[in-house]
């Protein structure tokens, strides 16, 4: 019980990732996008492995590390300051470029990304998302045969549905708009709970559901 529950809630918690990941791997020509997106989730399965092996250090990461402006800051703070200001910013720049380019009459080809610089990129932010992860893991399980099989069951189940996600994302540009929105939510989430406000990740995931549910309608209206 304890297994099924913990994948499933791997999976759940794994919804940014996939979004990341979507956007990210689109930047790549299409030949090199399922290296990726392997590859990043290989080394997202990887790290979070080795940060539950690392518990002990992990909670370490609590502990106040920096004072600023009547704040205490911990080392776990800053990474995820670092993520959620690196997703506010790649997000608000993704959408300008998407933006920009449906404004021009011929679109500039774009700069391709690396297969290596893009696998790099889904791994550190993968760490940033793992928190959550680990930490409920180690909640719900005492096991550590249980957790690791849980967070490997829950990447190969984000690696098979990854390709399908991501190409309707790219075939659909509305959708692709509103996952980079959901970036700046998540970023925006990751900030606060660096400074301590935090923010129930269920309202998260029913705002990103409504959101998907409203676009859906009106993508089959368009359709009509």
């Amino acid at each position: 019980m304890a297994f099924v529950t913990l994948s499933a809630l791997e999976i759940v918690l794994g919804v940014d990732n996939l979004i990341f990941l979507a956007i990210v791997v689109g930047r790549l020509p299409p030949e090199r996008q399922r290296a990726a997106r392997l590859g990043g989730l290989a080394l997202a399965m990887a790290t979070r492995i080795a940060l539950l092996f690392s518990i002990v250090w992990l909670t370490h990461l609590t502990q106040p590390w920096l004072e600023l402006a009547g704040r205490s800051f911990s080392a776990r703070d800053l990474v995820l300051l670092a993520g959620g200001l690196f997703l506010l910013v790649s997000s608000v720049l993704e959408i300008h470029q998407s933006l920009e380019s449906a404004a021009e009459p011929v679109a500039a080809p774009r700069p391709r990304a690396g297969v290596a610089l893009t696998i790099v990129q889904i791994g550190l932010i993968d760490i940033v998302f793992s928190f959550d992860s680990v930490f409920t893991a180690v909640g719900l399980a005492r096991d550590l045969t249980i957790m690791v099989a849980a967070i490997v069951v829950a990447i190969l189940v984000m690696m098979w549905v990854a390709r399908p996600i991501g190409a309707f994302v790219e075939r659909h540009p509305t959708i692709k708009i509103l996952a980079l929105s959901f970036l700046i939510l998540i970023g925006v989430a990751l900030v606060a709970e660096a400074l301590h406000f935090e923010i129930p990740k269920g309202y998260l995931y029913f705002a990103m559901a409504f959101a998907v549910a409203v676009e859906l309608i009106n993508m089959r209206i368009r359709r009509r």
